[in-house]
Formats: C-alpha cells, sequence, structure tokens
C-alpha cells in the first residue's frame, strides 16, 4: 500500500514578514564543557561565564549534551557540553 501525498496543501513561506535580513557576518562556534557538583544549571552557566571572559560578542549558546559523573552508585559530577557562537572578526 502507498502512502498518498497530499496535493492541497499550501507550500510554507520562508522568513517572516517584515523580518529584517542580518549583515553578512561570519560566526565561530565552539564547544566547551563546564561541570558542577551541585546541579545542571551551574556547568552551562559556568561555561558562559568563562567564554564570556575571553570571547566578544557572544551570540548563542545552544546546550547540546547533559550527563553526569558517577562514582559508586553516586553521581560525583554534572556536566554540559555546550556550543557558543561569537562574531568572527578576521585581521583588520
Amino acid at each position: 500500500m502507498r502512502a498518498r501525498l497530499n496535493t492541497n496543501r499550501r507550500p510554507c513561506k520562508r522568513g517572516l514578514e517584515g523580518e529584517k535580513s542580518m549583515p553578512d557576518s561570519v560566526y565561530k562556534i565552539i564547544e566547551l564543557v563546564g561541570t558542577s557538583t551541585e546541579s545542571w544549571r551551574r556547568p552551562r552557566a559556568q561555561a558562559v561565564t568563562q567564554a564570556a571572559r575571553t570571547l566578544r560578542d557572544l551570540r548563542i549558546v545552544e546546550v547540546v549534551q547533559l550527563d553526569m559523573q558517577v562514582q559508586n552508585g553516586k553521581v560525583k559530577a554534572y556536566r554540559a557540553k555546550v556550543k557558543v557562537s561569537f562574531k568572527f572578526e578576521g585581521k583588520k
């Protein structure tokens, strides 16, 4: 039995009406891992805080993975892997 396509559907609109286009830019993405013995929230915040100390113009932080270190059946540390994007500035 074949699935039938609904040909009456309208095509999706790309973008939002009145949306401003982004200026031409290049962004670099790095991956960081924050750790904490206290909670899930702290490693994410620590990764962003540390990145902000040395990087300018942070744009987006994406939480990629959450995991825990376990030792003797108990949580030893909470870990968060994040991707951080910032505006890339070439040589001036």
